[in-house]
């Protein structure tokens, strides 16, 4: 079945794998949107939701999760960073657990990645025309964590993780022609992001974007104002948001399988929930 609406997905780091739950049940259920919006993992996830690999994102996030190249201090140690962005964006889809690049450029699907530019403080995004054959490269740079993955250049731009700046993309989504999106979140109801107060750690890893750091200090209210316009919308009935029913404690760096298996269950189970009423949404 293939929708008229928009298809929304936060980040969030391995929290994420709920998103992949929900998304292992949309291709269950043969449910597709021609426009896909994704940021960090949540662009992760897209795009083997949007090449039709049933199981790959279970297979690449929980049954190698406790590979040392995946994500570990060994790898901060020595590449000064705490994923392993090499294996995981270049042996990973290319060897391990291959992506089928031929079925993703095949479909007719826009997917939309977001990235932070460094250099404005500002998001950048970029679809199918923009990034060609190069989507690993911008997903990659999607999902560069400040401190813990390096910046990733491209076509003269310095891009972070696209949650600094537009943790969920819904705007976006909007102002490219979606009246109405389907949002999925990777946090409970009651949520809220505290401020945090890092300036001096940040002055000294990226002095040389200060507008990045400016982001990074306001990515508190970037984020609450969003979850709040979110609410609005689905109140509206523009929106139609699938969040985690319960809150399992998972981190954003968590390693552990079996909290990871229990919240792409989650996924799955509420996305199960769900599907009726969203069906008659979408059909309205």
């Amino acid at each position: 079945m293939m929708t008229g609406a928009g298809l929304v997905l936060e980040g969030g780091g391995m929290r994420g794998i709920y998103t992949a739950g929900v998304l292992e049940y949309f291709m269950e259920q043969e449910l597709y949107f021609p426009y896909v919006i994704g940021v960090s993992a949540g662009a992760c996830f897209g795009a083997s939701y949007l090449s039709r690999q049933k199981g790959r994102n279970r297979k690449v996030n929980i049954d190698y999760i406790t590979h040392p190249n995946y994500l570990s201090f060994q790898n901060f140690l020595k590449h000064r960073q705490l994923f392993g962005m090499d294996f995981l964006f270049d042996e990973m889809p290319k060897r391990i657990v291959p992506f089928d690049f031929d079925m993703f450029y095949r479909g007719s699907e826009e997917f939309v990645v977001a990235t932070t530019d460094c250099h404005t403080g500002l998001p950048h995004y970029f679809n199918r025309a923009d990034y060609g054959k190069d989507l690993l490269t911008i997903i990659r740079a999607s999902s560069s964590l400040p401190f813990i993955a390096p910046i990733v250049e491209y076509n003269g731009k310095a891009l972070l993780d696209g949650g600094i700046v537009d943790s969920i993309p819904i705007k976006k989504a909007e102002s490219d022609g979606n009246k109405k999106n389907v949002v999925i979140l990777t946090k409970e109801g009651s949520y809220i992001k505290k401020k945090s107060n890092i300036r001096w750690l940040l002055n000294r890893s990226y002095r040389k974007y200060p507008k990045l750091i400016e982001a990074v200090l306001t990515r508190y209210e970037m984020y609450n104002e969003t979850v709040a316009y979110i609410e609005k919308q689905e109140k509206n009935g523009s929106a139609f948001v699938i969040r985690p029913s319960n809150n399992l404690k998972v981190g954003r760096i968590e390693r552990n399988p079996k909290k990871l298996e229990h919240l792409y269950s989650l996924g799955m189970q509420d996305a199960r929930r769900e599907f009726a009423r969203l069906k008659s949404w979408l059909q309205d």
